[in-house]
């Protein structure tokens, strides 16, 4: 941060012990600690929800990359669903179009067959 050398520390604490006597050194030095740390924290503290905040925003768009891509994915599943549907509908709307075409004209004939199975043999 700074760039202090010990000679330089050793001057500033010469000239504290002179304006501010050695009575009153130690009390100024703990308070200037107290100071210091509460800085300190607070610089964590600043560099951690500005992490958070980051990687928040990051999550976002990662969110949204999947969002994307899982709409995608259905699209395409949808799609390919739809035209195997329509490949296995036909032939079987003409089977079944055969059926009943067949069904009704056996139905038509039944009555006579019927009626000849229920006459007596002679």
């Amino acid at each position: 941060m700074f760039d202090i050398g010990f000679s330089e520390l050793i001057v500033i604490a010469i000239v504290a012990l002179v304006v501010i006597g050695p009575e009153r050194l130690p009390k100024v030095a703990r308070t200037l600690g107290h100071l210091l740390g509460r800085a300190q924290r607070y610089v964590n503290d600043v560099k951690s929800d500005i992490n958070r905040e980051i990687q928040l925003d990051e999550l976002k768009k990662l969110q949204s990359q999947v969002t994307e891509s899982a709409r995608s994915l259905e699209s395409s599943v949808r799609q390919e669903f739809d035209a195997a549907r329509s490949v296995v509908e036909t032939p079987v709307q003409s089977v079944a179009a055969e059926v009943e075409s067949a069904a009704s004209a056996v139905s038509s004939e039944t009555p006579l067959l019927s009626e000849t199975m229920n006459k007596p043999v002679a």
